[in-house]
């Protein structure tokens, strides 16, 4: 899920307190937000490779199905969706969504078991890089979408021993988290907060169900694999979802978006001391062009303006 893609960026719960926003929060508060975002990103990466570290036991497929139901367990009664009176125009985007949130995490934990999670997660920013250079004209966007992809091939190197199908796998995840944000917006103006997400993932979750029972039939899940599987859900999912949610009410949007690149350098740095997975003086350099691409794109709007509007950001899935 992606508190970012709500209506202005708010939920059921950040309407009952308008007293704090962003537009109001002082010094401290906009400090203790920073914080906060630190803290969903390093949550983010870390629940990622919790979740990798399960891949011995239960694949790739096991994670993904148990982080969906986890999600689901937790966000529907959260937000309590209605599911009946839903139009054809509200349920489209929905049913999107439920073949998006399966497509985007199915092959980004494909990819990370393949190329590791800070190539896999960098080449998937290259999903909302490209919705938002798509929707300008400006010479500086198109010049950054240039340099992102400079830094593909800086950091994938391309060769004989490049591994195709884990970069194709994480270029896949990439247009998946694309066509997220764009379903998302959609669904924010037709649906309040975060209700059409919430009615996604407990979709996704319910067809998720019965590939786990036959998955875990084949593949017989031990209780540490299960536990890890749980905790990818609650600190990729859940935790951040509560500190993006506590942070958009203290720093603007487009703050919001900018400190959402770093996410790449958190994968790297918890791949490396999680997963043991060390990256080359060029995987640094290429994530550093493309995280530097992202910067400049999200960061394009953050002076002052009568309307702040949310960009872009990180699903939660």
């Amino acid at each position: 899920m992606n508190v970012l893609d709500a209506p202005e960026g708010r939920s059921p719960s950040t309407a009952a307190a308008p007293q704090l926003s962003s537009s109001t929060a002082t010094s401290r508060q906009r400090g203790a937000g920073i914080v906060m975002m630190l803290i969903s990103s390093a949550s983010n990466q870390t629940g990622a490779a919790l979740g990798a570290t399960a891949f011995p036991a239960i694949g790739a497929v096991g994670v993904v199905a148990v982080r969906q139901i986890v999600t689901a367990l937790v966000l529907t009664p959260i937000v309590r969706p209605r599911l009946r009176g839903l139009s054809r125009d509200q349920w489209w985007p929905i049913l999107g969504l439920v073949v998006v949130f399966s497509t985007m995490n199915l092959s980004l934990y494909a990819a990370i078991d393949r190329i590791g999670l800070g190539l896999a997660v960098t080449l998937e920013f290259l999903g909302p890089l490209a919705v938002a250079v798509a929707s300008s004209r400006r010479l500086l966007d198109i010049g950054c979408a240039v340099l992102a992809g400079v830094g593909v091939v800086v950091l994938t190197n391309p060769g004989p021993t490049t591994d195709v199908i884990g970069v194709s796998l994480a270029l896949l995840a990439a247009v998946a988290w694309g066509s997220y944000v764009l379903l998302n917006r959609t669904l924010g103006q037709r649906l309040p907060g975060l209700e059409g997400t919430a009615v996604a993932s407990l979709i996704t979750a319910t067809a998720w169900t019965p590939i786990l029972v036959v998955w875990f039939a084949v593949h017989t899940p031990t209780v540490m694999a299960i536990t890890l599987a749980v905790a990818c859900g609650l600190m990729s999912s859940i935790a951040p979802y509560v500190a993006d949610l506590l942070a958009l009410r203290r720093v603007p949007a487009q703050m919001f978006g900018t400190f959402t690149s770093i996410n790449p350098v958190w994968a790297a740095l918890a791949g490396w001391l999680l997963l043991h997975q060390s990256l080359d003086l060029h995987e640094w350099t290429g994530i550093g062009l493309i995280v530097l691409s992202n910067v400049i794109v999200s960061a394009r709007g953050l002076a002052p303006t009568a309307k702040q509007v949310a960009p872009a950001g990180r699903p939660r899935r």
